[in-house]
This record gives structure tokens, sequence and C-alpha cells, in this order.
């Protein structure tokens, strides 16, 4: 337990530190948008690969993967139900069932695994699911329900559902695993570098949060996404992580740290890119944006809860 609160007490510590860099403007109006790029292109990638590289294959390939798998189709599955049967449209419920669903395994899920964890490959198959799986799948419903939102993807077919492959966070996880399942060793005079600019990842992406929080309002206030978006923050933020737990436990017989791991990477927020899917479509535009950020408003206590429990 003490352990998981000197992660989550780093954690802060650096979001706190990005917000007051946002405030003071230090970074100037396209810091965080800098911090963002430099993260998802070039350090993530980079920190991917290199933990990857080094990782046990049985530990990334084992049964918690169908564990994630299994919640991200039932929370998704229970918003389209409440969705079809409320009217809220196909283009509206696809995103609202991303944001119930879709774990943000890149910005947070990496240092969180790391810091709180131990272990950042923990996310490495959440990343791959989501990325190769969930993404293109979502897509391509958000694509055919254009009609509907007034608004479509202008990307060809084969473009959409070849997104994950011109993914740097999907790729350099691949990368990872061959080397791995290969046994090659990454001589120093590549790796060394690799590995240096992968330490950028956690502390840009975390700064980068922080001096987003400045000037946030507050979400799920009055209108018609308040009810999408307080079912979408409840199945992500309780509904997930329970779930999670139960089929750890009780299906997958885990208990412990395996146990702990899982549900704590259920227990992630919305992930940040939902919005910009939402912001492509024209559809959900405020689902998304409230979802996302109350979801990660509670996922800190809620892991903290975890832990307190399971630790």
């Amino acid at each position: 337990m003490q352990g998981v609160l000197s992660g989550f007490a780093v954690i802060a510590v650096v979001i706190a530190v990005g917000y007051l860099i946002g405030r003071r403007g230090h970074l100037g109006e396209n810091g965080p948008e800098v911090l963002t790029r430099l993260a998802f292109h070039v350090a993530t990638p980079a920190l991917l690969f290199t933990t990857l590289s080094r990782a046990d294959l049985s530990v990334i390939l084992s049964g918690r993967l169908l564990i994630t798998a299994l919640c991200t189709a039932a929370t998704a599955g229970a918003f389209i139900a409440v969705g079809a049967l409320r009217g809220w449209g196909v283009g509206r419920t696809t995103i609202g069932a991303l944001c119930s669903s879709y774990l943000n395994a890149g910005n947070l899920g990496i240092p969180i695994a790391a810091y709180v964890l131990g272990d950042a490959s923990l996310i490495a198959p959440v990343l791959l699911f989501q990325q190769i799986l969930v993404t293109p799948l979502a897509l391509t419903v958000l694509d055919l329900s254009g009609a509907e939102s007034g608004s479509g993807g202008k990307d060809p077919l084969w473009k959409r559902l070849t997104t994950p492959l011109r993914n740097p966070l999907a790729l350099s996880s691949l990368a990872g695993v061959t080397v791995a399942a290969t046994g090659w060793s990454v001589p120093g005079p590549l790796g060394d570098p690799v590995a240096l600019i992968g330490n950028m990842s956690i502390p840009a992406v975390l700064l980068a949060l922080g001096i987003s929080l400045c000037g946030s309002s507050l979400p799920g206030g009055p209108g018609p996404d308040r009810l999408p978006v307080l079912l979408s923050t409840a199945l992500k933020s309780v509904g997930q992580p329970l779930l999670a737990w139960f089929l750890a436990a009780e299906v997958f017989g885990l208990d412990g740290e395996p146990l702990l791991q899982v549900v704590v990477v259920a227990a992630l927020p919305a992930a940040q890119n939902m919005f910009t899917y939402a912001s492509r479509y024209q559809v959900g535009e405020r689902l998304a944006r409230e979802s996302i950020l109350l979801s990660t408003l509670a996922s800190a206590p809620v892991m903290v809860g975890v832990a307190a429990v399971l630790g």
C-alpha cells in the first residue's frame, strides 16, 4: 500500500508542476500540444520498445488481456443498450461507448504502470488490443454513421482500417514484442539512446496533463448530454474495475499482485483521443470532453481505494 501511495504521490507532484507551469504560461499556448506530440510520436514509442524488448512474454500474453477485452466489451455493450433504448443515435452512442470502456493506456496508463504497479510493460497488451482491434472497429462505425451526424471521415476505408499500422505506439509495441520473442539483445549504441529518449515520456505526459487542467470547467452540468456523461463515467470509473475484479478473482483465480494489477488497469480513465474522434466526426463532442474529465477526476480515488483493499 505504501508503495502504491508513493507512486501516486510522484504522479500528483509532476502534474501539479505542470499546472503551475500552465498558470504562469512558461511554455506558451502551444506548450501542452508540443509535449503531447513529443510523448506520442517519439518518447513513448521509445519507452515501449525498450520496456517490451526486455519483457517476459508470458506476462504480456497472459489471461489478463482476455479480462481487459471482456470488460471492454461488457461496459461498451451496456452503454450501447441504454443508448439504443433512449434513442441517442449511432454516432453519439458509439462515442459514449468508447468513453465507457476505452482506457487511457498511453497518457496515464504508462506512468501508473511504471510508478504504481512497478512494470510499464503491463500496459502494452492493452495498447495493442485497443489500437489494433477497438480503434478500427469504432472508426468504421463512426464513418458509417456519418450521414446521421452530418459529417463523416474523409479517408478511404483501407486507410482507416490500417490506422494501427501507422500508429507509433502500436508499431513500437509490436517491435518490442518481436525483439523479445526472438531473444535478440539490442546493442548498447542503439539501445542506450532509445532508452534515454524513452525516459522523457512519463514526465512529458504528466506535465502536459497538468497544463491542460488550467481553466477547465466543471463537467456534468445540465443539458441533453448530462445522462450520457454520467452513465459513461459510472461505467468507466466503477463498472469496469468492479467487473475486472470479479472476473480476475472469481473466474480466472487471480489474487495478490496480479489481481491488483488487473483492477488498477481497468480503473484507468477514458482516453483523451476519444474527444479527437468526436471532434473529427462532429458528434458527441461535449459527451466525450466531459466524460473524459469526470472519469479522470474519479480514477485516482478509485485506484487508491483498490490499492487499499488489494495492496
